[in-house]
């Protein structure tokens, strides 16, 4: 019955059955996800969320895939994948108009090529914009807090509606988007007018210290951890000796403690091991709580 009406919201080719997970996140892990359907536009998400509500069908809204692990017995829930084919891009002056499903790497290729300054911080997050909104990412002393200048959701009640930047309560790694389950169409960045030579100088910067400080050769989700406040999680797992301890091809890399791995054929399960190991001896060597940053999908 799903799948039926869900024809009549998408083209065969926006929808994947039994489409295994590991083909669609960052960590190369977990099983297949049922249902997932790639709306090209709010109507499609839209009426895909009030179907499963009148079916009591579950979903997930998901982005690139970039922080996310996904269970090896799979998911249940139609999965929803905000990416590419949401991905516009439109200039007016120093105001980039963007869909959600951009990844921020080529967001920030054509906002430098546009000779704007001030996203150079999210040339090396490897999320879509709409992830990257949720969740607040930054890196190198800027966060998506910033630059934003009013995002455009889905609320629960399947409404669409324009958000302020004062409105959206950004804090560390989280949002108002987060905290009440908004679903992110678009968003207004305001930037300013810079020298593109000098804006690609620094992601240069930016992109050598990423490549020479993180284990970018393996599969991961990222930080693993959220920072603990007045401490660092990779700096508290490496002081309590756990550099390259591994579970199955699963490991605390040795390039930095802060990303746990997939050295191989990692499942779910060994991160996961891995990643309660680690909390419990940070937890009595150092009395810290490591909160994961890492978010699980699958089934119940």
């Amino acid at each position: 019955m799903v799948l039926e009406s869900l024809r009549k919201i998408y083209r065969e080719h926006q929808i994947l059955l039994n489409e295994p997970m590991a083909n669609h996140t960052s960590f190369k892990i977990g099983g297949p996800a049922k249902i997932l359907v790639l709306p090209e536009n709010s109507d499609q998400i839209v009426n895909t969320i009030r179907l499963c509500k009148s079916m009591d069908q579950p979903y997930l809204i998901m982005g690139n895939g970039s922080n996310i692990l996904v269970e090896d017995k799979g998911i249940d829930a139609l999965i929803i994948k905000i990416s590419e084919q949401m991905s516009s891009v439109e200039f007016d002056g120093d105001t980039v108009i963007a869909e959600s499903g951009v990844l921020l790497s080529k967001l920030s290729k054509m906002i430098q090529r546009a000779s704007l300054k001030g996203f150079e911080f999210a040339s090396g997050i490897p999320g879509t914009l709409g992830g990257a909104i949720f969740m607040n990412a930054g890196a190198y002393d800027g966060e998506i807090k910033d630059v934003i200048e009013w995002v455009e959701v889905i609320t629960p009640e399947d409404e669409i509606i324009r958000i302020d930047s004062k409105a959206l309560a950004f804090d560390y790694r989280t949002s108002v988007v987060r905290d009440k389950g908004y679903i992110v169409l678009r968003c207004a960045i305001k930037l300013e007018k810079g020298d593109p030579m000098i804006i690609q100088e620094i992601i240069n910067e930016l992109t050598y210290k990423r490549v020479s400080r993180q284990p970018l050769e393996y599969p991961s989700a990222g930080s693993t951890f959220k920072r603990p406040p007045g401490f660092y999680a990779g700096q508290l797992i490496e002081d309590a000796g756990l550099r390259g301890l591994r579970h199955g091809d699963a490991q605390v890399s040795e390039k930095h403690c802060g990303f746990v791995i997939n050295v191989g054929k990692a499942t779910c399960n060994e991160v996961m091991d891995l990643i309660r190991v680690i909390q419990k001896v940070v937890k009595d060597t150092f009395d810290v709580d490591l909160e994961r940053e890492v978010r699980i999908f699958g089934k119940e």
